[in-house]
């Protein structure tokens, strides 16, 4: 595993504490692991994410990650709808572990209240609590 100096954690994306990232694209929300998470479950496997047109609230599991390690829970950022999930996860889940702000994203979301962005937290209070 990686010093979390060598982890990346891009300045425009609010992170939530059980390390999934949010990023505002106009009306929507991508969100994805972040860099630490992908870094702490190894090679990852296969993703399982829900439909197009199901609602969760923040909070609320929405999928789960799966590695050769273990299988980790995904929860929503912000509560809303989902628009869209990302199709070449099915077939290539690595893209969570080579890109995971990129090409590693897993759902868009049309948020039901774009404040809930508000109250995650920002690159550096998340490499606060991950430095503890």
């Amino acid at each position: 595993m990686k010093e979390i100096n060598e982890l990346s954690f891009p300045d425009d994306i609010r992170y939530a504490q059980s390390h999934e990232w949010a990023r505002p694209e106009g009306d929507t929300v991508k969100v994805g692991i972040t860099d630490y998470a992908q870094d702490q479950l190894g090679d990852i496997v296969f993703v399982e994410m829900p439909e197009a047109g199901e609602t969760f609230e923040k909070g609320a599991e929405f999928g789960t990650v799966e590695s050769v390690k273990a299988v980790s829970e995904l929860y929503m950022p912000i509560g809303g709808e989902i628009v869209s999930v990302n199709p070449p996860l099915e077939d290539a889940p690595e893209l969570v572990n080579n890109t995971p702000y990129s090409d590693g994203w897993m759902i868009e979301v049309k948020p039901e209240d774009p404040a809930q962005l508000d109250s995650l937290m920002t690159k550096d209070d998340y490499i606060k609590s991950l430095q503890g």
